[in-house]
């Protein structure tokens, strides 16, 4: 892989670094209590520079979640050598990964008490967050349907299956006892079960699939971290 200009590099990294502050600031203090000033602040750069990045604290915002969920929907772009069901446990990691990560749990409360006085608010978290993840996991699932991986009539709520079987449960825990996260073990628990309920709906080789989910599993991520 060819390596970037210097300038270019250094952009993309002065970028990550906004955006790394802007989800701590946002994570503290919501979506309305957020300043450019307190992401200008926390990142360590002039307002200008800021501005000369992201022209308003919307597209900030947009910028932020959609960084996130690019992360999530990685293994979908870029499909892995062993198959679908490689790549459909790689995303339920990653979506774990991310979405139980302390800061965005704490964002998702924020938003979710800000929402009834600034409906705007929450239309911009479905955006930019949940609608644009949805869409990667369409096209993907519909690309197993065209190789005969996969059957359904409706693209959308086979997505929506996926991802509400395999974290639905411990991320509603978590979002409202976050004195008591939901452990590994746990997590691993529901990510096999909902993949494999998934694939006995769906597959159109569900023994073989099912067993290859059997094998995968023995490799799993040691820990939620705060780098996905």
């Amino acid at each position: 892989m060819t390596a970037l200009p210097r300038r270019q590099q250094n952009r993309l990294n002065r970028e990550r670094q906004i955006l790394d502050a802007a989800l701590t600031v946002f994570a503290a203090q919501g979506y309305s209590g957020t300043t450019m000033d307190a992401v200008a602040a926390e990142a360590g750069v002039t307002k200008p520079t800021l501005y000369s990045y992201f022209p308003s604290k919307e597209s900030l915002f947009q910028a932020m979640m959609l960084g996130k969920r690019d992360l999530m929907l990685d293994v979908f772009e870029h499909p892995s050598q062993q198959g679908m069901v490689a790549d459909l446990l790689t995303f339920a990691w990653a979506y774990a990964d991310t979405v139980m990560r302390p800061d965005l749990l704490s964002l998702a409360r924020l938003i979710i008490g800000e929402v009834q006085r600034f409906p705007e608010i929450g239309r911009a978290y479905q955006a930019s967050g949940p609608d644009h993840l949805l869409r990667g996991i369409m096209r993907y699932l519909d690309s197993q349907r065209r190789a005969g991986r996969l059957e359904f009539d409706d693209a959308e709520l086979a997505a929506q299956d996926l991802w509400g079987l395999i974290l639905s449960a411990p991320r509603t825990q978590a979002l409202y006892m976050p004195d008591a996260p939901p452990d590994r073990a746990m997590l691993a628990r529901y990510i096999a079960n909902g993949l494999r309920v998934f694939l006995k709906a769906y597959s159109k080789t569900p023994k073989t699939d099912l067993e290859q989910l059997e094998v995968l599993q023995g490799t799993l991520p040691q820990q939620v971290t705060n780098d996905a």
